[in-house]
């Protein structure tokens, strides 16, 4: 299994979750560009000295990534707010590659279309959505 965010826009949370990819043994693929610099003090405080443990994959856009996808023969499962599915209903395989939307416009229409699979978690009324790295941690749990 792996865990890939589009564009992300917030280094403290690809922080967060190169941590949790290290921790879990879960390789990270990352779509760029993204809304701040790789070299960000705040990525590298988040991920703490986990950063150098998680296996990082840097995708220069999203047709670089999809050959990747094509290639590994992956299945894609997208975590949105506009999924059909509830998360908890859904059984992972160990060839699935979640991907997490950028925090502030998820993924364009193209992306959301691909995907194989669109899960949400689910949440009470009234609420939009969680931090993208509790999300991913929930996804992977």
């Amino acid at each position: 299994m792996r865990l890939a965010l589009y564009q992300p826009d917030i280094a403290g949370n690809v922080g967060t979750i190169m941590r949790l990819c290290a921790c879990m043994g879960v390789p990270l693929d990352i779509v760029m560009p993204c809304g701040f610099p790789l070299s960000d003090r705040d990525l590298k405080r988040a991920a703490m000295d986990y950063g150098g443990q998680a296996d990082v994959t840097l995708h220069r856009n999203d047709a670089d990534f999809l050959a990747m996808v094509e290639q590994h023969r992956l299945r894609l499962v997208l975590m949105t707010v506009r999924g059909s599915a509830p998360m908890p209903t859904h059984r992972f395989a160990p060839d699935d590659i979640i991907l997490m939307g950028s925090e502030g416009a998820g993924v364009p229409d193209h992306l959301h279309d691909r995907a194989d699979i669109r899960l949400r978690i689910p949440m009470r009324e009234g609420f939009r959505s969680l931090n993208i790295a509790v999300a991913a941690g929930i996804a992977l749990g």
